[in-house]
């Protein structure tokens, strides 16, 4: 319900305040439940991926200190967030995921470039793809990176990959994640690059 209400409100404010948002390859998306990854590049772009792959909805990690405000902790999880402890994980980080995507109702929507605090949440998706059987999807966000470019109608670009599927008998441990964190980065700049070859990310 939350999402029926408030998807056409971020979109008619985005609508006004930039009207560029350009969706590419939307028809990759896969059938079902799915993990969407993306390098983390700006706070709004969970906005316009929510956007860009509409109707599906989404499960996100939030840090567990923006719970402790009641009414913050009632829009997040009316808005699909759980609580995550960022410095220790916990099981619950795999398995309230891995049972929502199960379910085929909810995706999840995952920035593991941007985790900052944890080994365990870095490989935390290809952990959760394997034990949900459901594919990574890797989706790439080219445009302005600052509030005051974005009010400039500077294009909006999201682009979506072909979905990446981890087998149940693959070995996820300290040995095979940077290889497969590493198919993950090579999609994300394959993606970039199709799309303008010339883009350099430039953190603000």
């Amino acid at each position: 319900m939350f999402y029926k209400i408030i998807r056409p409100i971020a979109r008619f404010i985005v609508w006004v305040l930039n009207g560029h948002l350009h969706v590419h390859n939307k028809e990759r998306l896969p059938e079902g439940t799915y993990i969407l990854v993306a390098p983390h590049r700006t706070w709004w772009e969970p906005i316009l991926f929510a956007l860009a792959t509409s109707p599906m909805t989404y499960m996100f990690m939030a840090k567990k200190e923006l719970f402790k405000n009641p009414v913050l902790s009632f829009i997040l999880r009316h808005a699909g967030a759980f609580p995550v402890d960022r410095k220790n994980p916990g099981p619950s980080a795999l398995t309230i995921p891995v049972k929502g995507l199960r379910k085929n109702h909810d995706s999840l929507m995952i920035f593991p470039s941007g985790t900052r605090h944890s080994a365990e949440l870095k490989s935390g998706a290809f952990v959760i793809a394997k034990m949900s059987g459901k594919p990574l999807l890797p989706v790439v966000y080219q445009g302005p990176l600052t509030f005051k470019d974005f009010l400039k109608r500077k294009p909006l670009e999201v682009v979506i990959g072909n979905p990446i599927t981890i087998e149940r008998k693959s070995k996820i441990d300290k040995e095979t994640t940077p290889i497969l964190y590493k198919q993950l980065e090579d999609a994300w700049a394959k993606l970039d690059y199709d799309q303008n070859p010339d883009f350099k990310y430039i953190p603000k």
